[in-house]
């Protein structure tokens, strides 16, 4: 595995793995608190960064892949979801704070070493796993490790990413994952910078290299957040760049903001407004547009870019009705359907299975 720091003139190691290239000295940690400096070095110990919750989950459940959200990859089979402590970004609106933000995680995670986990996934039904929950930048040889132990078992890998990531760590981490979903906060440097501490480049800069990874399935997510994010002109400008530069097949989810953490005081996203927003982005060509965090069986509803027939229908995370031929294309005009599909569709359904090794 590729060593992701540099030591300075000053003696102190840059961190190479986000854009953050946090300095540490002896003892210290970086922002996202799970990557650290020992605090006793010698000769028999070099200086390095370590990563302190490898091997350890905050969490482990097993989901719909829907959930991810992942509408076009493996529908209806289950994954098991897992993540650490900590975050590399510091969003006002972090729907997984307790997690993310938290500084006393030893006691809140459990032994998981990547081989039980595959042995667990593959035993539990499930046909891929999940780096989730937090982000698996930040516990990169982790995920790492958990998804070759997943795929040398026929799983498929899933990363799910704010995508702060630079391009060495990006390539390692990412090249492992049969998937990805990388949450696109917004698209303005403005917000990036006063809501979540980060910036909007390096992650417009991660989607670019994704799109172009061959193997590797892609969708986003933006979380519409009321008067921040959610202005005609701001949705219409993100959805123009993914069709123009990501490419118009790239599924777009549209999800709904709870007012939660340090934004309490907004209200939660209007239905309408998702409606809207889905609109505007099909208008801006993207082919695959859907909603979250809310009822609307129309915007969970998978179409054909060719002729528009509905291809697969959901409620919530549950498929109601699959019309893909076996060959993964539309029965009525026979256009193929941008993918990762199966011969038939899974029928896990929206339950939620916690799970302990």
């Amino acid at each position: 595995m590729a060593r992701h720091f540099e030591e300075l003139p000053s003696g102190e190691l840059e961190c190479r793995v986000c854009p953050r290239l946090c300095r540490l000295s002896p003892g210290q940690r970086g922002f996202c608190f799970v990557r650290g400096r020992p605090r006793r070095e010698d000769d028999h110990d070099p200086p390095t960064i370590r990563l302190t919750t490898h091997g350890r989950s905050s969490g482990l459940c097993i989901d719909p892949i829907e959930k991810k959200p992942l509408a076009h990859f493996l529908p209806g089979t289950p994954v098991l979801s897992l993540g650490t402590a900590g975050c590399n970004l510091a969003c006002k609106f972090c729907q997984n704070w307790e997690s993310s933000r938290a500084r006393d995680f030893d006691g809140r995670q459990q032994a998981a070493e990547p081989e039980a986990l595959a042995r667990a996934a593959a035993e539990a039904g499930c046909r891929s796993i999940a780096l989730t929950y937090n982000d698996p930048v930040i516990f990169l040889e982790y995920a790492v490790d958990c998804a070759r132990a997943a795929r040398a078992r026929g799983l498929r890998a899933v990363a799910v990413s704010a995508g702060y990531v630079l391009p060495g760590a990006r390539e390692e981490l990412f090249g492992v994952m049969d998937a990805a979903n990388i949450d696109l906060k917004a698209f303005t440097e403005d917000f990036y910078w006063r809501q979540t501490g980060g910036h909007l480049e390096p992650v417009k800069e991660t989607l670019v290299a994704l799109a172009r990874q061959e193997g590797l399935w892609l969708e986003l997510t933006v979380l519409v957040i009321p008067t921040l994010n959610d202005s005609e002109a701001e949705l219409r400008a993100l959805a123009a760049w993914v069709a123009a530069e990501l490419g118009p097949e790239v599924p777009l989810h549209l999800s709904a903001f709870h007012p939660d953490f340090r934004l309490r005081a907004l209200p939660a996203t209007p239905a309408r407004t998702l409606r809207r927003a889905r609109g505007w982005a099909r208008a801006e060509g993207l082919r695959h547009v859907y909603t979250g965090n809310v009822h609307d069986p129309e915007g969970d509803a998978t179409h054909c870019a060719g002729c528009g027939e509905v291809l697969i229908e959901r409620d919530w995370y549950e498929l109601l009705a699959w019309r893909l031929t076996p060959e993964g294309a539309c029965p009525t005009c026979g256009a193929a359907l941008a993918g990762v599909f199966e011969a038939r569709p899974g029928r896990w359904g929206r339950q939620r299975l916690p799970l302990r090794l």
